[in-house]
């Protein structure tokens, strides 16, 4: 393979161009409109456009991606993380096209990917496990039947999903059909199919999970341990390798199941397998995803392998050395620099980054999808850089952590750096004798509250197209919205309106899509009552009434908003 499609954005996207660099080959970048002068499409060999704003348009449509590979004679397709990543329907449509798919099989990815599935095949290796449904359940009443067997707390779960969306924890009996209503609800938006399972949740548990790499002559690698423990929303912000604080016994069990899962569904590429760790110690199979993890980093700085590369390797059919596997080199830990707001719940915060100024020195790395001047769409996730800090063991890495967070700046949209800066000098996470967080930590038990920080949400970058004839030929020409096209026409663009805000109005914290409205046209409302749900950076978050009254709504379901715009009046 020398010539690769990259089916993905940002920080990944430039991560995978790099590899593509280092190992000889071109790389090629696909974009959104908004995403035309991105870093990861600079730093590409070449580019191709999408012709959309919604990852629907773009970064999720399989005809368009694999058009793009061909058109482009691209050799193989590297999904990097999230959209069609776990996707075995655009593996197919890779393979069918006659190129590599640098991934799992698709026969890998169902397996694997549907987690009932998945569940069979570690039982069937002997893997660890809380009870849950042998299956999807089909109403809230059977997910509450099981509750009343195997107790609460309870987690609903999206059979076909990951990466925390599609989930649901009821902690009492009488909220459990509200809960597997809200998962069948996610699960059906996020991943295009609503069926979800029931499974005993470990309260306060710990996340770790087991980095994998198995190519197709049947070699399977438990490169190591990593702890992602710190989430919010089940969504991971810090991941560190090797986990910290595990016994001999748990390292060799997690070690070992890792591999017999993966060997068991003939597993090729990388891969992760997750499991949760219970305060009492008790280990239980959660997933396996079956693609590259956003914190591959922290295995990578311990491991001394470039894994990416090594997924080029793998696809083209290069063997694995057992010898690969060693003992961890150091402790590395990953930072997620999302544009949220953890003064503001952790809001999504689109935006346009004014500075972004990555530190440096000893045991420093910094894998990011922004640089100055690049806006941060509200259609994206709200991953715009990785800080990855490594040190010869976890106190000199927590040390060297503090620093590097100190040098970090990034004007313009606000992050989740206010957290990191407070969580590395929190004696339960940085404590020299035992990790105390679990998944549920900063929501339940962290002691530190954020100030808001300022935030401008600046009009996207958006692209429009027209033609141009040269030498007889008519070509498509792409331009910024309102730069030639307005001047050719004589027109500028149009500035938007400012009105005055209306006494009661209900306004978009944040730019979006209005999800879901939760209440009533006409319906009396209470102050703090929950309103609606909007969506952006794959978020969703709840608005609610400022004041009691009745209210009016203005605005649609599914219409796209802007920061300020009003949805509503409360009268």
């Amino acid at each position: 393979m020398q010539r690769i499609l990259i089916a993905n954005r940002g920080e990944i996207a430039v991560r995978i161009a790099r590899a593509c660099a280092d190992t000889g080959r071109t790389a090629i970048a696909v974009y959104a409109d908004q995403d035309a002068d991105a870093p990861h499409v600079r730093l590409a060999d070449e580019a191709v456009a999408l012709e959309g704003t919604t990852g629907t348009e773009t970064y999720l449509d399989i005809d368009k991606l694999v058009a793009a590979a061909v058109a482009a004679g691209a050799d193989g397709v590297h999904p990097g993380y999230g959209f069609r990543s776990e996707s075995a329907e655009f593996a197919r449509a890779v393979q069918a096209a006659g190129l590599v798919w640098i991934g799992p099989s698709p026969e890998a990815i169902e397996a694997l990917g549907d987690k009932v599935s998945a569940r069979r095949i570690a039982e069937r290796v002997g893997a660890p496990f809380v009870a849950g449904t042998p299956g999807p359940v089909d109403s809230a009443a059977e997910a509450e039947a099981f509750a009343a067997e195997h107790g609460l707390p309870v987690a609903i779960k999206a059979a076909h999903g990951g990466g925390g969306r599609g989930m649901r924890v009821a902690w009492r009996a009488e909220e459990v059909a509200e809960r597997f209503d809200e998962a069948r609800r996610e699960a059906q938006q996020a991943f295009g199919r609503p069926e979800c399972f029931v499974e005993r949740f470990l309260d306060r548990p710990r996340h770790v999970e087991v980095q994998v790499l198995a190519d197709a002559h049947g070699t399977v690698l438990a490169l190591g341990t990593r702890d992602c423990s710190l989430q919010r929303r089940n969504q991971k912000l810090v991941e560190e390798a090797p986990a910290p604080f595990l016994t001999d016994a748990q390292r060799d069990r997690l070690l070992g199941a890792a591999a017999d899962i993966c060997r068991e569904a003939g597993y090729v590429g990388a891969g992760t397998v997750e499991f949760l760790l219970g305060p009492d110690g008790e280990l239980s199979f959660l997933e396996v995803n079956t693609r590259l993890q956003v914190e591959h980093p922290v295995t990578e700085e311990t491991s001394g392998l470039d894994l990416v590369a090594w997924q080029l390797r793998i696809a083209e059919g290069e063997a694995l050395d057992p010898d690969l596997v060693r003992a961890p080199h150091g402790h590395a830990i990953e930072f997620r620099i999302n544009a949220e707001d953890p003064g503001r719940g952790f809001l999504p915060s689109p935006g346009l980054v004014e500075r972004f100024h990555a530190p440096s020195g000893p045991g420093v790395r910094v894998d990011a999808g922004v640089t100055d001047g690049t806006v941060v769409p509200d259609a994206f996730d709200s991953l715009i850089a990785k800080l990855v800090v490594w040190g010869p063991d976890r106190a000199t890495a927590l040390a060297r952590s503090r620093r590097a967070l100190a040098e970090l700046r990034i004007d313009g949209v606000p992050t989740v750096l206010p957290f990191h800066r407070a969580v590395v000098d929190d004696p339960a996470f940085a404590g020299a004798d035992a990790l105390a967080v679990h998944t549920r930590w900063i929501e339940t038990e962290m002691d530190w509250a954020a100030e808001p920080q300022p935030a401008s949400f600046p009009a996207e970058p958006q692209l429009e197209r027209t033609w141009i004839e040269i030498d007889g030929r008519r070509v498509r020409l792409g331009l910024p919205a309102g730069l030639a096209l307005g001047a050719a026409t004589g027109t500028a663009p149009a500035a938007p309106a400012s009105a005055a805000i209306a006494p009661g109005a209900v306004l978009a914290p944040f730019p979006g899509v209005l999800a879901r409205w939760l209440v009533e046209d006409g319906a009396q409302v209470a102050e703090g009552e929950t309103l609606l749900v909007l969506e952006a950076m794959k978020m969703e978050s709840p608005v609610t009434a400022a004041a009691g009254g009745t209210l009016t709504r203005t605005a649609d379901a599914g219409a796209t908003v802007r920061a300020g715009e009003e949805l509503g009046r409360i009268g």
